[in-house]
């Protein structure tokens, strides 16, 4: 049984990947799939993928996709430095719980 992490990491966030053969590399996350703990980051972590055509017109042959990363390798880039840093969590006066970078104290939610 995997434990499921908060959801702290967003569609359109952009990343920084901290670990494995893309470390260094920054890029925006595409797709979040909470139930495994991992998220899709467009352009990274590309491997090929031997498909069929499924149906008329389809693409079929040797084809690149993105594969998924583990939430434990990838940081979001804070909006200020662009380097790697946590994610915090404040109440606005208004009631609203925005999340913010612990470096900058800068807030990441529009």
């Amino acid at each position: 049984m995997t434990r499921q992490f908060n959801s702290y990491l967003k569609t359109g966030d952009n990343v920084i990947v901290t670990a494995g053969k893309e470390k260094g590399k920054t890029g925006v996350i595409t797709k979040v799939l909470t139930k495994e703990d991992r998220v899709i980051v467009g352009g990274l972590n590309m491997v090929k993928r031997h498909q069929r055509p499924m149906r008329m017109g389809d693409e079929a042959g040797i084809i690149n996709k993105e594969a998924p990363i583990h939430v434990s390798n990838v940081m979001i880039a804070d909006p200020k430095t662009g380097e790697a840093t946590r994610i915090g969590f404040k109440t606005l006066k208004d009631g609203k719980k925005v999340r913010f970078a612990k470096k900058s104290g800068q807030e990441l939610d529009k």
